[in-house]
């Protein structure tokens, strides 16, 4: 047992290591975000990236497609934050995560080799991100943009996994949204938004789909 507890706990110490790495990248390539996040922001987004990490590792062991999901968590923690804090989803990091996951599971697919799965995840990509799209033309006010790019990483990774997955994760981000939204109006303050961040729901939906459907 605990032999099988050293692999995933490496993994999330490689997460509480990437984070700051990742957070200062962000704000010296990305200035118009602003200076890095105060402390206790820092270190909670560390903890966060490291529990994610440590659970895709114990998900999906040594395997070919753990760095692609690695790099989903990584990714999903930073722009988690940034979306909460300034309701934007910056085009360079989720084409990073698009781009990122794209050659990272086409590596796992040809180390499989297991093509189909990848094929999957295209068609999931782009099933995800013409459903946000059609959302969007229907009510245009209630996603943004940044939400419907998003669409396409995440049913990138949760088509690579199965149907089921980017059915389940599709629908769970509204209602993970729903709820999030409800509470933001039972904490908002004078000084905060009346509109709450969709892009951190879908990512909870995304990696609870992940985590939890085999």
């Amino acid at each position: 047992m605990t032999n099988g507890l050293v692999f995933p706990l490496l993994i999330a110490l490689l997460g509480l290591l990437l984070s700051p790495a990742v957070e200062l990248a962000i704000s010296r390539t990305l200035p118009r975000l602003g200076n890095l996040p105060a402390q206790r922001v820092r270190i909670t987004t560390a903890a966060v990236t490291a529990l994610l990490f440590g659970l895709l590792a114990w998900r999906f062991g040594f395997s070919a497609e753990l760095p692609a999901f690695l790099l989903l968590a990584l990714l999903s923690v930073q722009l988690s934050r940034i979306d909460f804090t300034l309701h934007l989803l910056p085009n360079r990091l989720v084409l990073l995560l698009l781009g990122g996951g794209l050659v990272l599971l086409s590596s796992s697919a040809a180390l499989a080799p297991d093509w189909p799965n990848l094929f999957r995840a295209l068609a999931g990509g782009a099933i995800l991100f013409a459903g946000y799209v059609i959302l969007k033309l229907i009510s245009p006010r209630s996603l943004g943009m940044g939400d419907v790019k998003l669409a396409a990483p995440l049913g990138l990774y949760l088509g690579y996994l199965g149907w089921q997955q980017v059915v389940f994760g599709g629908l769970l981000g509204f209602v993970v949204g729903g709820v999030l939204t409800v509470l933001m109006l039972r904490l908002r303050s004078a000084g905060r938004p009346t509109e709450s961040a969709h892009g951190p729901a879908m990512f909870l939906a995304t990696l609870g789909v992940i985590l939890a459907m085999n």
